[in-house]
């Protein structure tokens, strides 16, 4: 079954291909994060007959954000399937298909109209492998758009890791640049347990090194993007961005910060933001979700237990303000977690406010 939020941190993976991108080497190429997710999937359906993509506008029109972009030429209409306008329908559909020995990647247009889906996704998938005793499987990948897209309103920008990762059984990953979206989404390809694959819309446009060799990225294992001294900064998604742009700001405020991206919240490393805390005694959790039962109070309260004894300050939180997303651009920034909001939680932490 799936790890639950305070799984253990594996340090050093068995699985050879489990390589950090940063350490292959070979001729720089960057190329866009849809790109990335194009390259992971092709990848992972020429390696695996079994594995196949439905979804809305996924085949004729290559995708809505252009994601899929040339797939159905290259594996045709069997394994790039579009579907009709019912996420409940097609991801019913997918998770038999799972349960089956199938792997399929189901895209949500917008996590949003995930929602529709909830019996499925949410009572069904994560669930398989428990009541069946082990007998029926549900490797599945479900992936698309999550969080605020820029002015599509309050019912088509939700960020739904604040309620999918309550549910045992399911593993969350959300990416924040293209390199890691590659080498996360094949390792959820081939993980035999259902994977909510969050990305952001605001990224898929955003380029980055990428390695031409193979390499997958362990689920639960953070990456340590910025060292600092002063104040950690854990985070995953889009905010990572912020926290990385909040980071150069405060330091020539004379406040460094060391920036985790913790990649996955189901599995959760804790074991390096804590290593983190106790070097700088101040934290700082970032989270695009509403504050109230989120992945960001989960990491906040298992940091107070762990680390205890060594934070000097409560540690502060930074999440999209508790009302429905607004439609105004301007309003809408102000909402999320931003760079100010991190400066003014990191100075307030390190009693420089």
């Amino acid at each position: 079954m799936s790890a639950t939020m305070s799984n253990a941190h594996t340090r050093v993976p068995k699985n050879p291909l489990f390589r950090e991108p940063s350490l292959l080497g070979g001729a720089p190429r960057e190329i866009e994060f849809r790109d990335a997710i194009r390259e992971a999937m092709s990848e992972e359906m020429r390696r695996d007959k079994r594995v196949f993509l439905l979804g809305e506008e996924v085949a004729q029109y290559d995708g809505a954000y252009k994601v899929s972009k040339g797939m159905l030429a290259e594996f045709g209409e069997r394994r790039i399937i579009d579907t009709p306008i019912s996420e409940s329908g097609f991801a019913g559909m997918a998770i038999g298909a799972a349960a089956m020995g199938l792997r399929p990647i189901v895209e949500f247009m917008s996590w949003s109209f995930s929602l529709v889906a909830a019996d499925p996704i949410l009572n069904n998938a994560p669930k398989m492998l428990y009541m069946s005793g082990g007998q029926l499987g549900c490797p599945i990948v479900f992936r698309g758009n999550d969080g605020a897209g820029g002015q599509l309103g309050s019912t088509h920008s939700w960020a739904v890791e604040g309620l999918f990762s309550n549910v045992p059984g399911v593993k969350i990953v959300i990416p924040s640049c293209p390199a890691d979206a590659k080498g996360l989404l094949k390792t959820a390809i081939r993980d035999d347990d259902p994977v909510f694959f969050l990305e952001s819309e605001r990224l898929l446009s955003v380029k980055g090194h990428v390695p031409e060799a193979e390499y997958l990225i362990p689920f639960g294992h953070a990456i340590v993007r910025r060292t600092g001294t002063h104040c950690t900064l854990a985070s995953w998604g889009r905010p990572v961005i912020f926290c990385m742009e909040a980071a150069e700001i405060l330091a020539k405020e004379g406040i460094d910060c060391e920036v985790i991206d913790l990649r996955t919240v189901r599995p959760l490393d804790l074991p390096t933001v804590v290593e983190s805390v106790r070097k700088t005694n101040c934290a700082v959790v970032v989270d695009q979700s509403w504050s109230f039962a989120s992945p960001g109070s989960e990491l906040a309260s298992q940091i107070h237990k762990a680390c205890f004894d060594d934070l000097d300050n409560f540690v502060h939180r930074v999440h999209a303000d508790d009302v429905p997303t607004p439609y105004s651009s301007k309003l809408e920034q102000e909402y999320l977690p931003n760079v100010r909001k991190i400066c003014e939680a990191v100075r307030s932490a390190t009693y420089r406010a």
